[in-house]
């Protein structure tokens, strides 16, 4: 069996390491350099970089902080934010990324899924997807979770798989930063439709939580933020607790 993985998510806004709760009141949580520098060394198996404004703001991810981020540590690193065409992924990869992760651009010109994978390996290819439970079911949002567009989250991942997208880095909205638990009733539904791993992104609060989002939710990796930003959670600790609890991690 495949070892679970934890991640860790930078949310960077004007070049500081930010986290919100349901995607807005966004308070300061560090410099994103430190931060990464940190979590390498505590064990943490990949990190995520987002510019959670790059879409919304039109601009392009921060490339020299990419840089700085990657001589720092030595774990895959995923980048986000403002990624629309093939220079883009080629600019981020140079800079040091391993991974990037598009959301806004896909939804708007799937094509660009097929794309990366073709010019640069399903492997490189994260789709994002920011889902609402809706009355009409899970929702996809745009830009950083401000405009809905009528896609629906299952029908939109199957479609991403076939495209090319290597994984998928789903985050409940709903559950964003109120650490209550991750949408384990949704993460299971995409585990028993996908081939590809599933990153679950959005509710952690405790370390039961990450045992319930493998066991119950079945997802391949957990992303977390706000709880290793500001040390309710440590990483070693986390990991040997799921250790005890029978899930296989890498220690």
């Amino acid at each position: 069996m495949l070892a679970k993985r934890i991640i860790s998510c930078l949310d960077i806004k004007d070049g500081q390491t930010v986290k919100g709760t349901n995607f807005v009141n966004l308070r300061q949580a560090g410099d994103p350099v430190e931060l990464s520098k940190a979590y390498s060394e505590q064990g943490v198996d990949e990190l995520v970089f987002l510019d959670i404004t790059a879409s919304h703001e039109g601009r392009k991810t921060f490339t020299e902080l990419v840089t700085r981020i990657a001589a720092n540590i030595n774990i895959p690193f995923t980048v986000g934010g403002g990624i629309n065409e093939l220079s883009d992924v080629d600019r981020l990869l140079n800079a040091g990324a391993d991974k990037v992760s598009i959301n806004s651009s896909a939804i708007r010109n799937p094509q660009l899924i097929d794309e990366i994978a073709k010019h640069f390996g399903s492997q490189v290819c994260v789709l994002a997807v920011d889902a609402k439970q809706t009355e009409e079911g899970w929702k996809c949002y745009l830009n950083g979770g401000r405009l809905e567009t009528g896609k629906e989250l299952f029908a939109w991942t199957s479609e991403a798989q076939e495209r090319g997208a290597g994984e998928i880095l789903f985050t409940s909205m709903n559950h964003d930063g109120v650490k209550t638990g991750y949408a384990n009733e949704a993460l299971a539904e995409l585990h028993n439709r996908l081939s590809i791993p599933v990153i679950a992104s959005g509710g952690a609060g405790k370390p039961e939580h990450f045992r319930d989002v493998f066991t119950l939710g079945k997802a391949d990796a957990a992303l977390a933020a706000s709880v290793f930003h500001f040390g309710e959670i440590k990483i070693p600790d986390l990991k040997s607790y799921l250790c005890a609890e029978g899930i296989s991690i890498r220690l």
